[in-house]
């Protein structure tokens, strides 16, 4: 499977960096009590800093926001998923395990602070390219609502788009009966090539440990 940033997009957002990381003859499942554990703990540390600092004052929030902004997206209309998840933890809305490979994406999307999908390879048609959507571009999303993506961040195949920075759709979702899955990391414009290197393999790195199977990587800057 190919997969391709667009002309549109590298003119929009010169400075972007993406990751994909492609998983082979995996097993998806519950996650163990590792990450589960982890998963928790690292919620109810970020709630109780949460109760003293607004999301507006993180770095990583404002890049994003300010990244959308640069794509043509409101922000305060279509939040970056790993704010939306922050919103949620400042609640005390916490993020509850759903399976193994959806877990680690919260964990990662957390603990960067950037937005992750992954989705089921063997729903995915031909080259994937992430470019910005036209008014022809929607889907439904794994929310259950219709979700149109004009100047929005988007990925698409042959069949149209599949994925976002901001929610993903039902047609690729990953479940317990994936075997082959596709990641896409949305890094800060403004991370260094070697720190997202560094990143990307270390997602790959605990997927691979969870999951097993093989996995291969490619950054896109």
């Amino acid at each position: 499977m190919k997969c391709v940033i667009s002309e549109q997009l590298k003119q929009r957002l010169p400075s972007g960096k993406f990751g994909v990381i492609r998983y082979h003859h995996i097993e998806v499942s519950d996650s163990p009590q590792m990450l589960r554990g982890r998963l928790e703990l690292f919620q109810e540390s970020l709630y109780i800093e949460l109760q003293e600092k607004s999301i507006a004052d993180i770095p990583e929030m404002v890049e994003w926001r300010r990244t959308f902004k640069q794509i043509g997206t409101d922000p305060s209309r279509y939040r970056p998923s790993s704010e939306s998840l922050y919103r949620r933890i400042q609640k005390k809305s916490f993020i509850p395990p759903i399976h193994s490979a959806a877990d680690i994406n919260n964990f990662f999307s957390l603990y960067y602070k950037i937005p992750l999908g992954i989705y089921d390879l063997d729903r995915i048609n031909g080259t994937v390219t992430l470019t910005i959507g036209t008014e022809q571009d929607e889907y439904i999303a794994l929310n259950g609502r219709t979700v149109n993506f004009a100047n929005k961040l988007v990925s698409k195949d042959e069949r149209g788009p599949f994925g976002s920075p901001i929610v993903d759709s039902e047609r690729t979702a990953v479940t317990r009966e994936t075997k082959n899955a596709l990641q896409i990391v949305y890094f800060l414009p403004s991370t260094p090539e070697e720190t997202a290197k560094r990143q990307l393999q270390a997602i790959q790195t605990m997927f691979v440990q969870i999951h097993g199977g093989e996995a291969d990587a490619q950054l896109f800057i």
